[in-house]
């Protein structure tokens, strides 16, 4: 492989890293994470340090006492791990006017969004959500990260979530924890960009804008669903699962990883970067060994949270502006449906944008490279200036 070829393969292996390595470590039946000591109710001002480059978040857990999941069970405690960033500001009544919520993708954390290429391309001093002006808000959502998740314990005992539980959570952790009435902008990225579409049309007067990232205003069909159920059969039929008691990876989801990475990658990167059986072996196995390093159940579980996804009928209540960003090589999103073209019309303050994809982007793990795509969050923001 030539230097350029082997460059761009690290890059990939990079991204998939970023992935996955905010996901729960260890498999169920693990000892769950010790609790913060008491519960956060509202956010500390945390000033960003000027000139010094570094920006310090502040983290915390807040708990819902006997909440109850959509599928009706209740939990006697729900635990939402989340961090700021930023200090909030306030106007003449004491309301914040400069909140903005950051949501993450499927099996990964807040964390990965404050990571160095997050902080350098979005969140600096000067960057489109430079933290010395916004007050940024990075919840692990249910099942995921640091909030509660099945490998805490419960294992299949769970409650069966979807993402209408995931934002129920996410505004119970933004109006009662941290007191925010009204958000300025909510950021999604792929799930959190299904969950920011949500958002608008359940809490149309808690947030002035949106912008969902590789995500689209409809149900999960198509390709997009035939992933999610390989992957989810892969587990769910495989005798090493042990009907969620399993206390090893099962091989069938070591062996679904590398089709779940593979289909999270754009076509001509990986064309470019697995010129040969060598190269495709190498990506085949580092997938396959961070599998190894996930939860099975956890995976299970985020993957059909998205059963209850279906904002389209209802775009047409929404009152945000909606900014929505998609990238042309992504094949969960493939830009020949023309998706946003038939349905973004509906959205009464609605753009979209579908960039360009190429052998130096990752299709939809395009998301996980901000460099490739802050210019856009820039022209978000301005739109909503514009309001």
């Amino acid at each position: 492989m030539n230097s350029a070829r082997r460059l761009s393969a690290l890059w990939s292996l990079r991204a998939l890293l970023l992935t996955v390595g905010a996901l729960t470590s260890g498999c169920a039946g693990a000892p769950p994470r010790e609790k913060a000591a008491e519960a956060v109710h509202a956010p500390a001002a945390v000033p960003a340090p000027l000139g010094s480059g570094a920006l310090e978040a502040r983290e915390a857990d807040a708990f819902f006492q006997d909440h109850r999941f959509r599928d009706g069970t209740v939990l006697p405690e729900v635990r939402i791990h989340y961090a700021t960033l930023g200090t909030p500001r306030r106007d003449a009544s004491g309301a914040v006017t400069n909140a903005v919520l950051l949501l993450h993708w499927t099996s990964a954390s807040g964390e990965v969004l404050r990571g160095k290429p997050f902080m350098d391309s979005l969140f600096a001093p000067g960057r489109p959500l430079d933290a010395t002006k916004y007050f940024l808000i990075f919840p692990d959502s249910v099942g995921h990260g640091r909030s509660s998740k099945p490998s805490d314990g419960a294992r299949t005992k769970f409650p069966a979530y979807g993402y209408r539980d995931m934002v129920e959570l996410q505004h119970r952790l933004v109006t009662q924890t941290l007191g925010i009435a009204r958000l300025h902008a909510i950021v999604g990225l792929s799930m959190g960009g299904m969950n920011a579409w949500q958002w608008s049309e359940l809490y149309p007067e808690v947030v002035k804008g949106v912008m969902p990232i590789v995500s689209l205003p409809t149900r999960i069909a198509g390709r997009n669903l035939l992933w999610r159920r390989f992957v989810s059969r892969q587990i769910r039929t495989d005798p090493e699962w042990k009907d969620g008691l399993y206390t090893a990876p099962p091989r069938g989801w070591r062996e679904a990883f590398p089709v779940f990475r593979m289909m999270l990658d754009g076509v001509p990167h990986l064309q470019a970067t697995l010129p040969d059986a060598a190269a495709a072996d190498a990506f085949i196995q580092a997938a396959m060994a961070q599998a190894e390093g996930m939860d099975a159940n956890d995976v299970l579980y985020s993957l059909e949270s998205s059963s209850d996804y279906d904002p389209e009928p209802a775009l047409d209540v929404i009152q945000a502006r909606v900014f929505a960003l998609n990238f042309s090589d992504d094949e969960f999103n493939p830009v020949s449906l023309r998706t946003l073209e038939t349905l973004m019309p509906r959205v009464k303050h609605g753009r979209f944008v579908v960039q360009q994809g190429d052998a130096r982007s990752f299709g939809h793990l395009t998301q996980a490279h901000p460099e490739l795509w802050a210019e856009q969050v820039a022209a978000f923001l301005a739109f909503l200036e514009g309001a």
